[in-house]
C-alpha cells in the first residue's frame, strides 16, 4: 500500500502519541481538538453571526453624554 497508512502504523502512532503525552492529557487534548474542529466548521460554515448588542462602555457613554446636554 504506498502513500496508505495502514492498522500497523496507526496503532504504532497511537503509542508514541501516548507515550509523549501520557494517558491524563489525552482527554484535554481531544478535548482542544474537538473545539477547534467545531469552531473552524463554524467559521466556514458561511453563516455570518454580528452581534448588535451595545457594549456596557458605549451604553455609559450615551447615557452620559445625554445628561450634560
Amino acid at each position: 500500500m504506498i502513500g496508505g497508512i495502514g492498522m500497523p502504523e496507526l496503532l504504532v502512532v497511537m503509542v508514541i502519541v501516548l507515550i509523549i503525552f501520557g494517558a491524563g492529557k489525552l482527554p484535554e487534548i481531544g478535548k482542544g481538538l474537538g473545539k477547534g474542529i467545531r469552531n473552524f466548521k463554524k467559521a466556514t460554515s458561511g453563516l455570518d453571526e454580528t452581534d448588535v448588542t451595545p457594549k456596557e462602555n458605549e451604553k455609559e457613554l450615551r447615557d452620559k453624554g445625554g445628561k450634560s446636554e
